[in-house]
């Protein structure tokens, strides 16, 4: 094991479990989380439809990708997922609000992101399932999960463009 080793372990689990803890407060409502019924409400107001779907994969792809990214099993599958949930949080949540974190901009999700992408590029290191189970795959198939990870996210982020806004409920007199 080399220092490189253990510092790719580091960023694993730094970025895995900082996406799964995201997961877990959006799937349980842990650590003051908005929990599914709020998460399903968040979802909608920002206009991805169908609502079980968008908060169910968003969901799965933090707390599912999250915690493979921090083992290292299938860690070129989990970081592609995990850009694009990251492009999505950038695009969708956080673009409108600026660099820094401090107003709610991209910041954060941005470094998250980042670091998934370095993630894909440098492999899961020794100290990882896939290192174990002897999984990794051709650069040229990286290069692709990359491109799919930036154009899913991008594509996903559009979907919630083409929805219309939610009209308020009629009144009843």
């Amino acid at each position: 094991m080399t220092i490189a080793d253990f510092t790719l372990l580091i960023l694993r689990l730094v970025v895995g479990l900082t996406f799964a803890a995201h997961g877990a407060q959006k799937a349980f409502g842990w650590w003051n989380g908005p929990g599914p019924d709020k998460w399903r409400n968040a979802i909608a107001g920002m206009h991805f439809q169908p609502v079980w779907l968008w908060s169910t994969v968003s969901i799965a792809a933090e707390l599912g990708g999250g915690l493979l990214l921090a083992i290292g099993l299938v860690t070129p599958l989990a970081a592609t997922v995990l850009i694009g949930q990251s492009v999505v949080i950038v695009l969708k949540v956080h673009l409108p609000n600026g660099f820094w974190n401090s107003n709610r901009g991209v910041e954060f999700g941005l470094a998250l992101g980042a670091g998934a992408v370095a993630i894909l590029g440098i492999g899961p290191g020794f100290i990882s399932v896939d290192h174990t189970i002897g999984f990794a795959l051709s650069q040229p198939v990286l290069w692709l999960l990359l491109i799919v990870g930036i154009a899913g996210g991008v594509a996903s982020y559009g979907v919630s463009l083409l929805a219309p806004a939610a009209q308020p409920a009629a009144q009843h007199r």
